[in-house]
């Protein structure tokens, strides 16, 4: 979208008549008339509208408007205040123009209107344009769910856009508000406030129809950039060869129908600056794809090193998508002589160099292994900071916001002094409320505590949703209230699903929540229904893709000033950085190496076979189409393990008959539908795959599949006080073997408590409903 000024109407607005030329004793009477006031009030405003008229009256021009233009005013560094001597006549005078401007009498530029800084201009515009679509667009303003300060700045951003450029409310375009946001900011005409202009405004505009669909529904939208063409993108690389560069983009633009943007992008970069830019560079003289083998090498040497220094990991994957260029115009040739056989050459990149690509592979393997290995067990440490820094910060915001200014408050045997400014004061009177922030005795710094709680509890889910679904980036980001499934059992259990989005594969997924999951979605959607019957919608800008989603139930997203959106993945990357960079005092491993989003599905998936999972299931569940892909990211999977397992399927397959491979039965799915029942125990469930017979002889208690019921905590005391009076015993015995025996299974039985507990923290009067869509319902 391009931004634009509306076009000046044929008749400029005039809400009370036409006052171009009118004197000052007609205008004062319909100042007095749209705006009464008390008789001080009055005589000032007299006084002050008298003195500017005569002032603008010595400028030539036979209208008001062309005596202002006339008179050097409408710039951004000369408000009118410069025309009086004393503070009450700059106030006045300042008033007076801000009337004229309501009237329509004066139209002043944007820098000037915003130069000469009006009070409350909105609440005097309103009324004077007596337009009943701008006393809608009030009434939808007044009932946002935000603070009264964006309120106001929403009215008067509209103001400003209609005064500055001399329109009605019915002519603002979408281009006509973003001139006017997209000039506030390259003039920093708000003062602060430019970065965040017009925000709220543009969504009430769009939400109430008075934007066609076709426009963003956000402000921010429109103001990002849009997918460049193959065009833009080798213009972006500035080739030097006309016929290289116009090869190129021919080329970038079939490939176009067949990749996503990001892979465009990338293949634009690859071939413009790595190959050709490189080419150039070598041999200036180079005018088509044979290259001699001088260039060719020296462009390998060149390859193997960025632009800063250092090596590059990824010279492989250009040299595949040189080598896939030579072969596609190869090809293309032969049916398109006329456009492509010119740029037909012998491809200089020899097999061995494309087989350099699988040991390159065996070497990213490897450094992916060793980051899985040291971050395994570090992964431990980092939930155990993420939950208590939450509980943390949700406790002191709890005593902080009771407590009074100066008071002392303890939380975690770490003292603060709750702290309340002139600037809290400030931002409680404009905004409704204040920020509850406190001093740190132990470091002597002011903390946010709104702002830090807020930043704890999304980096705590952030980091277990990554850890519990093995999820991407991007699919976590994506996920919404409507992402959320249940599927009721014939005997009545129900089973909690969440819906991962089509990402990288373009295959929808569904992953079964443990309770875990469920307990951090559930916390989820309570914070964002606090006070609200719903989730509010918002919008998630995919930056691979250069889109805006429509407005959606996200899941993460934040509200920032007057906008809501979705956590950005460069957000969450920095996010886990911080985290990383924090533990890193006591955790000197973090120093060197930190937790990335994709990191958690490397070690769920190595977690998941560790269990014992069969991989086929564990593709599934991370959406790989291959299960070599899953291969790759355990750690703990060798190459003939892998092989003798595909070996061993495939024996298996090729021994079994057709009948085999039927539809199931009614009796068979029954028979599937038992299987959970009986893995129903005393303690809870045990979680072994169907068909799998028990292979701990009953052990529960010492065995990984148990999932104990909360309800059974009592139990679990008796089996430990129980264990305690049998190990008195044999140690009275003397039996050693016993006492080793009853001592592992204490420490499992510990194990699995703290566990339960864990889980089991929040009472069911805590439970949120997640509101999950009916059966049939449309995602």
């Amino acid at each position: 979208m391009t931004p634009a000024p509306a076009p000046a109407p044929a008749v400029p607005p005039r809400p009370h008549g036409n006052l171009d030329a009118a004197s000052a004793e007609q205008i004062m009477a319909v100042v007095e008339r749209v705006w009464p006031r008390k008789s001080q009030r009055t005589y000032d405003r007299r006084r002050g509208m008298r003195r500017l008229l005569d002032l603008m009256a010595e400028f030539p021009g036979a209208t008001w408007q062309q005596r202002w233009l006339a008179s050097g005013f409408d710039v951004p560094d000369r408000p009118v205040r410069e025309l009086a001597d004393t503070d009450w006549a700059r106030g006045e005078i300042t008033h007076s123009l801000m009337l004229l401007c309501c009237l329509r009498v004066i139209r002043p530029s944007l820098a000037a209107f915003r130069g000469n800084r009006f009070v409350r201009y909105h609440e005097h515009f309103e009324p004077a344009q007596a337009d009943p679509q701008l006393e809608e667009f009030v009434r939808l303003v007044q009932a946002q769910d935000t603070s009264p300060h964006y309120r106001r700045c929403a009215r008067f951003d509209i103001a400003g856009a209609l005064t500055s450029q001399g329109i009605t409310f019915t002519d603002l375009t979408a281009e006509a508000f973003l001139h006017y946001a997209t000039e506030t900011r390259r003039g920093h005409f708000g003062h602060g406030y430019e970065l965040y202009v017009g925000h709220l405004a543009w969504e009430v505009l769009h939400q109430s129809g008075h934007f066609p669909p076709r426009v963003p529904s956000t402000l921010r939208a429109a103001l990002r950039s849009p997918a460049l063409t193959p065009t833009e993108l080798v213009d972006l690389h500035e080739v030097g060869n006309p016929d290289a560069r116009a090869m190129l983009i021919a080329y970038l633009t079939r490939r176009s129908h067949d990749l996503d943007y990001t892979s465009l992008r990338c293949l634009a970069s690859d071939l413009c600056r790595s190959f050709w830019g490189e080419i150039e560079r070598i041999n200036p003289d180079q005018s088509d794809l044979a290259l001699s083998e001088r260039t060719y090498q020296a462009w390998r040497v060149a390859l193997g090193t960025r632009r800063d220094g250092k090596p590059r990991l990824g010279a492989d994957a250009i040299v595949t998508n040189v080598r896939a260029l030579y072969l596609d115009l190869q090809g293309w040739a032969t049916q398109e002589p006329e456009q492509w056989a010119r740029w037909v050459a012998t491809c200089p990149i020899s097999s061995r160099d494309v087989k350099a690509r699988a040991k390159a592979r065996r070497r990213t393997k490897e450094r992916m292994d060793n980051r899985t290995r040291v971050l395994q067990p570090l992964l431990p440490v980092l939930v155990a900071a993420v939950e208590h820094r939450r509980e943390h910060m949700a406790q002191l915001l709890g005593a902080a916001t009771t407590a009074e200014a100066g008071q002392r408050i303890t939380v975690d045997d770490r003292h603060y002094t709750r702290l309340f400014s002139a600037g809290d004061a400030r931002h409680q009177r404009i905004h409704g409320r204040p920020n509850i922030r406190v001093l740190d005795e132990q470091s002597g710094r002011p903390v946010n505590v709104t702002s830090g709680e807020d930043t704890a509890f999304w980096e705590w889910a952030c980091v277990e949703t990554l850890r519990h679904t093995g999820a991407r980036n991007e699919e976590v980001l994506e996920l919404s209230q409507l992402s959320i499934r249940q599927y009721v059992r014939p005997n009545g259990e129900v089973v909690a699903l969440l819906v991962i989005a089509p990402s990288k594969t373009d295959r929808e997924r569904v992953i079964p929540m443990t309770a875990e999951l469920f307990h951090v979605i559930a916390c989820i959607i309570r914070r964002l229904t606090r006070g609200r019957p719903a989730i509010a919608l918002a919008t998630r800008y995919d930056k691979a893709e250069h889109v805006t989603s429509e407005p959606q139930p996200f899941l993460f997203q934040r509200t920032i000033g007057q906008r809501t959106e979705v956590i950005t993945p460069g957000s969450l990357r920095e996010m886990l950085f911080r985290l990383c960079a924090g533990l890193a005092v006591t955790h000197p491993q973090l120093a060197t190496i930190r937790f990335t989003p994709h990191d958690f599905r490397r070690l769920f998936a190595t977690d998941l076979a560790n269990h014992g999972l069969p991989i086929h299931i564990g593709a599934a569940l991370l959406g790989h189409l291959n299960l070599q892909t899953f291969h790759g990211y355990v750690a703990v999977f060798h190459e003939d393990v892998i092989r003798h397992y595909q070996t061993h399927l495939a024996n298996r397959r090729a021994g079994r008959s057709i009948g085999e491979y039927r539809a199931v039965t009614k009796d068979e799915w029954g028979e599937f539908e038992q299987h959970f029942d009986k893995r129903k125990v005393e303690l809870g469930n045990c979680g072994r795959p169907y068909a799998t017979p028990c292979e701990h002889e009953h052990a529960c208690v010492r065995c990984p599949m148990l999932r104990i019921d909360p309800k059974m905590i009592a139990r679990l005391d008796e089996i430990h006080t129980d264990l305690l009076a049998r190990r008195d015993h044999a140690h009275a015995q003397g039996w050693l073997g016993e006492i080793e025996g009853i001592d592992l299974t204490l420490r499992f039985l510990g194990e699995k408590r703290a566990e339960t507990l864990r889980q089991a923290r929040f009472s069911r009067d805590s439970l949120t409903p997640v509101g999950m869509p009916a059966i049939g319902a449309p995602a």
